[in-house]
C-alpha cells in the first residue's frame, strides 16, 4: 500500500468501520421488519427468501472476493462491492412486489459479501502487522453492536417510518463511506496473482441454489413432485455431487479438500453448519410470533430480541477469557448446543396465552448457548489444521455455518407455510376468506373470530418450526462430543477469541499469522521480544540503531523523511545515522541515507534472530515451515521499527 499520512489512515479506517457497520447490521435489522413486509407486499409463503437470497448470494460471492482484491487491488473491489449494496439497498426500498424484493436482496448480498470480507482485507494493508492485533477488538466491538442494534432498529423504522427505511438507511451510510474510501485510501501499488475458481463457485451457487429452491417452493408454490421441482433438486444434488471433483482440480480452490481429511475441521465445520441450520431457520420466525401472536408492535418486539443478543455477547466474551487462560475448548461447545437445544425446545411450547417474558427468557438461554459455540468452532478449525491451511480454516468454517443458514432457512419457511395452511384449512369454516398478506396492523382490524382463528393458526404452525429446530441443534449437541479437545497452541490463543462473532476474514494464512502473532506480542512482551532479539543478533545494537536500520531499505531516504517514519527529532536521525555509518553499515556524507552491502547483511541478520526469537517464545510456530518465515521477519522489522521507549521521550 502507498504511504498514508496518520489523518488519513484514520479517515480511512472510520469509514471502514462505518462499511463493516451496515454490512453485519443488515444480516439482523430486516428480522423485525418481516411481518410488517410481507403485510405490504403479500406472499407469506415466501417470507424466508428474504433472508434466504441475502444469505445466500453474500455466502456464495464471499471466497472470491479475497482474490479479486488481490487480483485488481482492494480500493477498486471494495467500491465495487459497496456500489453494488447500495443499489440493492435502493431497489429492496422501492420494491413493489414480493419477488422483486428478494430479487434485490440477493443483489444486495452480492455487495454485502464483499463489503464483510474486503474490509478485513483493507485492514491488512492499512494498519501495521504490529497494530493489527490492537484493532481486531474495535471490529469484534463493531458486531457486537450492530448484533443489538439491528432488531432494535428495525422496530423503530417499521413503527415510526416505514420498513422501507431499514433499506434507505443504508444510501447515505454507504455514500459518505465511498466518498471517503475512493478520497482517503490509497490502494497498493502491487497486486497479487491468483488464479479465480470461477468453476467451483458457479458449482457451489448453483447445487445450493437448487436445493433451496426445491425445500423453500415445494410443497406451497409448486407440487414436490412437479417436473420444474425435481429439476431443481436433481440439478442441485449433481452440482454439490461434482463439486469435490471440481475442487480437486483447481488450482486455487475456495474449499481445499484437504482441509476435510482432518478430523477436527470436518466436526467443526458439521456442528457450524448444524447450527446454521437451526439458528437462522428458526430465529427469523421469533418476530413473527412476538408481532402477529402477541401483538407487539416491531419496536417492542426488536427490544424483546435483545436477551438474545446480549445472552450471546455475554457467554461469547467470558468463553474467550476462560479459553485463553486455561487453553482448552472442548466443553463449550457441548454446554453451548445443549443449552441451545433446551432453549429451542422451549420456544416449541410458546402458544397464544405464553407471557412474554417467558419467551424473552428461552431467548436468553439461547443466546447463551451460541455465545459458548459459534467463536469456538472458528478457534478449533484454525487450532488443528497447518499454518499454510489458517486462511482458508477460517474462512471455510465461517462458510459451513452460512451455508447451513441458507439452507435452513427455506427448509423451516416451507414447513411454516405447510403447516399453516393446513391448521387455516382446520380451523377457518368453510367459505370464510382470511387475507394471505396479513400486517401486524391490518390484524388488529379483522372481526374478532377471524382475528382468534388466525393468531391461534400462525402459533400452531410455529411449533414445529422450533421442535424441527431443537431436534436439528440436538444433532449439533451429539457432534459437539466427537470434537476432540486438541490442546491449544499458544499462538492460537488470541486468535480472536473473546469477540462475540468470528468476524470474516480474507482466507489468507499470511494475514491470519499477522494477526496472531501481533496480537501476541504487544505491550510488556513486546519490550521483552526487542530486548531478547537484539542480544540474540549478536550485533551489539542500540534499540535505536536497530529501529533505524530495520526502517531503512532499499530506497534511500532523506533524514527528514526518516524523522517523519519514526516519528523522532531530524537531530536524532542525523546523529543515529553517524553511529551506523561509524559501525559501517550506512553510506556516509550522502544527502540519502542507505545502507551499503554489510548493512543490508546486518538487517537480514537482524532479522533471522527476530524470527529465531519468535519460535523460540511460541514452540508451534516451528510448524509453519519456510512459507512462513518472511511473515515473521516481516513482523520482526515491525516490532523493532517501533520497540525504543527512547524514542518517544525524543520526539
Amino acid at each position: 500500500m502507498a504511504e498514508t499520512s496518520p489523518s488519513r489512515r484514520r479517515l480511512t479506517f472510520a469509514a471502514l468501520l462505518l462499511v463493516l457497520f451496515i454490512a453485519s447490521l443488515d444480516q439482523t435489522i430486516v428480522s423485525t421488519a418481516l411481518p410488517t413486509i410481507v403485510g405490504d407486499l403479500g406472499g407469506l409463503q415466501h417470507l424466508s427468501w428474504v433472508v434466504t437470497a441475502y444469505l445466500l448470494a453474500s455466502t456464495v460471492v464471499g471466497p472470491l472476493y479475497g482474490k479479486l482484491g488481490d487480483l485488481y487491488g482492494r480500493k477498486r473491489v471494495l467500491q465495487i462491492a459497496l456500489v453494488f449494496f447500495l443499489i440493492g439497498s435502493a431497489l429492496c426500498g422501492v420494491a413493489q412486489t414480493m419477488p422483486q424484493l428478494i430479487a434485490f436482496r440477493a443483489v444486495q448480498g452480492l455487495g454485502g459479501g464483499g463489503l464483510l470480507v474486503v474490509t478485513m482485507a483493507v485492514v491488512g494493508d492499512l494498519v501495521a502487522p504490529r497494530d493489527r492485533g490492537r484493532y481486531q477488538g474495535l471490529f469484534g466491538g463493531v458486531f457486537g453492536v450492530s448484533t443489538v442494534a439491528g432488531p432494535l432498529l428495525g422496530g423503530f423504522f417499521v413503527d415510526n417510518l416505514s420498513w422501507r427505511w431499514i433499506f434507505y438507511i443504508n444510501l447515505p451510510l454507504g455514500a459518505v463511506a465511498l466518498a471517503v474510501i475512493s478520497s482517503a485510501f490509497r490502494s497498493r501499488q502491487t497486486t497479487e496473482r491468483h488464479r479465480v475458481d470461477w468453476l467451483g463457485t458457479t458449482m457451489l451457487a448453483g447445487g445450493l441454489s437448487g436445493v433451496i429452491l426445491y425445500t423453500s417452493l415445494g410443497g406451497t408454490t409448486y407440487p414436490w413432485g412437479s417436473p420444474g421441482m425435481l429439476a431443481a433438486i436433481t440439478a442441485g444434488v449433481v452440482l454439490l455431487a461434482l463439486f469435490p471433483f471440481v475442487e480437486s482440480r483447481a488450482a486455487e480452490p475456495i474449499l481445499p479438500l484437504e482441509l476435510f481429511r482432518n478430523e477436527t475441521f470436518r466436526t467443526a465445520s458439521s456442528i457450524g453448519f448444524v447450527i446454521g441450520f437451526a439458528l437462522f431457520g428458526s430465529v427469523t420466525f421469533v418476530p413473527l410470533y412476538l408481532q402477529v401472536v402477541k401483538g407487539h408492535d416491531a419496536t417492542q418486539s426488536g427490544l424483546l430480541m435483545t436477551p438474545m443478543m446480549l445472552g450471546l455477547l455475554a457467554t461469547g466474551i467470558a468463553s474467550g477469557l476462560l479459553i485463553s487462560r486455561y487453553g482448552r475448548y472442548r466443553p463449550f461447545p457441548i454446554i453451548g448446543t445443549a443449552l441451545a437445544t433446551a432453549a429451542l425446545y422451549l420456544l416449541s411450547r410458546l402458544g397464544v396465552s405464553t407471557p412474554t417474558k417467558e419467551a424473552a427468557v428461552y431467548l436468553l438461554i439461547l443466546g447463551l448457548g451460541l455465545g459458548l459455540t459459534m467463536q469456538v468452532l472458528v478457534l478449533a478449525a484454525q487450532n488443528a489444521v497447518d499454518y499454510r491451511l489458517l486462511g482458508v480454516a477460517t474462512s471455510g468454517s465461517s462458510l459451513a455455518r452460512q451455508i447451513g443458514g441458507s439452507i435452513g432457512v427455506s427448509v423451516f419457511g416451507a414447513i411454516f407455510t405447510n403447516r399453516l395452511g393446513h391448521e387455516l384449512a382446520q380451523r377457518v369454516p368453510q367459505g370464510v376468506h382470511v387475507p394471505t398478506n396479513v400486517s401486524p396492523a391490518v390484524m388488529q382490524h379483522l372481526p374478532p373470530v377471524i382475528h382468534v382463528l388466525y393468531v391461534a393458526a400462525v402459533a400452531a404452525a410455529l411449533h414445529p418450526v422450533f421442535l424441527t429446530a431443537s431436534a436439528v441443534m440436538l444433532g449439533a449437541f451429539g457432534l459437539s462430543w466427537l470434537l476432540r479437545d486438541v490442546p491449544l497452541r499458544e499462538t492460537a490463543g488470541s486468535a480472536g477469541i473473546g469477540e462475540s462473532f468470528a468476524a470474516p476474514r480474507e482466507a489468507s494464512s499470511e494475514r491470519e499469522l499477522e494477526r496472531i502473532v501481533s496480537t501476541l506480542v504487544r505491550g510488556p512482551a513486546r519490550a521483552e521480544f526487542c530486548r531478547s532479539t537484539l542480544v540474540r543478533s549478536g550485533l551489539g545494537l542500540a534499540p535505536e540503531q536497530a529501529a533505524l536500520l530495520c526502517q531503512l531499505d532499499d530506497q534511500p531516504r532523506t533524514a527528514d523523511e526518516l524523522a517523519g517514519e519514526l516519528h523522532v527529532r531530524r537531530a536524532r536521525v542525523v546523529e543515529l545515522e553517524r553511529e551506523l555509518a561509524t559501525r559501517g553499515l550506512v553510506s556516509d556524507g550522502h544527502a540519502r541515507i542507505e545502507l551499503n552491502p554489510a548493512g543490508r547483511r546486518a538487517r537480514a541478520q537482524l532479522l533471522e534472530a527476530g524470527e529465531a526469537e519468535l519460535k523460540a517464545r511460541y514452540p508451534t510456530l516451528h510448524e509453519t515451515g519456510e512459507e512462513a518465515a518472511a511473515v515473521l521477519q516481516r513482523l520482526s522489522r515491525s516490532f523493532l521499527q517501533n520497540q525504543p521507549p527512547k524514542f518517544a521521550a525524543a520526539s
